[in-house]
């Protein structure tokens, strides 16, 4: 975890030199966003990440054709070098690094780290989750319970607000709604400031897969529209489906969706 954590912060150092800069961005295939900084951050993590564990495939945002799939044993790293390349470009703060280690399916180890707030969330299978502060004071995460006579604390995409979130909310009642970009958003449910994150548009694997690890290590669930746990099982399909990330509640969430 230490060495994951460095890595990450190291990246993020790449990352705040250019971010200082004048930003020179370009666009994907798909019409995403590109900055130097998501490639800078990719070259580092991958070569760091293949000294760290040699042979340990690496899925990377920037590189998805090199990823061979995972190892026999069904593990590989899954990283976004620079989640939330649309705040980096507005200059918000609201970006992360995230690095997760998968195992069948699963995200067993995650670190997201907010270069720009320096604060960086981190979780393991079965040592919990921790939130390090820009003072490197370090805190044990657990999500919240919602009471049914409280309002609902809702997070939201800041660049990708959709029409079905609205939908969603009326149906839910009182709520208060909170934007936040990047994966930061997972991790406030994960540290009990939010209650929920409706993610009803599009997604990557690596967009979710290290704040996964952390809100489950917190106590929390991160759960497909039918209520199945989300999986990173199929590298082949790279797109998430839609999802919900929840703390502590009774609500049972697939009647909601359904209705």
């Amino acid at each position: 975890m230490d060495e994951v954590v460095a890595i990450a912060r190291q990246a993020g150092i790449v990352i705040m030199d250019i971010y200082r800069r004048p930003i020179s961005v370009t666009e994907k295939a798909d019409h995403s966003p590109l900055t130097e900084a998501d490639s800078a951050a990719h070259r580092l993590i991958d070569r760091r990440l293949n000294q760290l564990s040699p042979g340990l495939p690496v899925l990377s945002e920037e590189d998805t054709a090199s990823f061979p799939g995972p190892d026999a044993q069904g593990r590989y790293w899954l990283i976004d070098p620079l989640d939330g390349t649309k705040e980096f470009i507005k200059r918000n703060g609201e970006f992360t690094v995230n690095i997760a280690l998968i195992e069948q399916g699963k995200p067993v180890l995650g670190v997201v780290y907010a270069p720009a707030l320096d604060v960086c969330y981190t979780a393991a299978l079965g040592l919990g989750a921790h939130k390090i502060d820009a003072q490197g004071q370090v805190s044990p995460l657990a999500v919240a319970t919602h009471h049914a006579n409280h309002p609902w604390r809702v997070v939201g995409s800041r660049s990708h607000a959709g029409d079905a979130l609205p939908r969603l909310l009326a149906q839910l009642g009182s709520h208060e709604l909170v934007a936040m970009g990047s994966s930061l958003k997972l991790c406030l449910v994960a540290e009990g400031s939010a209650d929920l994150y409706p993610r009803l548009g599009p997604t990557s694997l690596w967009d979710t897969a290290a704040a996964h690890c952390v809100v489950e290590q917190a106590g929390g669930q991160v759960l497909q529209l039918n209520g199945q746990p989300l999986s990173y099982a199929n590298t082949r399909q790279l797109l998430n489906p839609y999802f919900l990330v929840t703390g502590n509640s009774q609500q049972h969430w697939p009647e909601l969706f359904e209705s």
